[in-house]
């Protein structure tokens, strides 16, 4: 299994940027997708960004351009990096991590969320 703890979040200004961090623990040679998901209020949770173990990256085209996904294998880390944020980014951020296992069962996880908030 894999536990997932984000961070980074917090509130800005329009325009400005931000760093999210996910730190994965436990059976982490078995991650292969790590990636950004966010929910703003009243709104589904949508995909903003992931990549693969040998980093290939997928973004929502409402953020190409101002986000870029990354990642440390020997970390077990995934970042988002944000800029030109708008008001309309304001949601809670979440990790998501895909692994699958020797017996080829896939596990998905997910952090707690971490807030980020545009506004002036």
């Amino acid at each position: 299994q894999v536990q997932v703890a984000e961070s980074g979040g917090g509130l800005v200004q329009p325009g400005g940027s931000l760093r999210l961090s996910c730190a994965a623990s436990g059976s982490t040679r078995s991650i292969r997708t790590m990636g950004w998901y966010r929910q703003a209020p009243g709104q589904t949770r949508e995909l903003v960004a992931d990549i693969t173990s040998n980093g290939n990256t997928n973004y929502a085209d409402s953020v190409k351009g101002r986000f870029t996904i990354s990642r440390e294998n020997a970390k077990s880390t995934v970042y988002l990096q944000m800029s030109s944020l708008q008001p309309e980014d304001t949601a809670l951020y979440y990790c998501q991590v895909i692994a699958v296992d020797t017996t080829s069962t896939v596990f998905v996880s997910w952090g707690q969320g971490t807030q980020v908030t545009v506004s002036s």
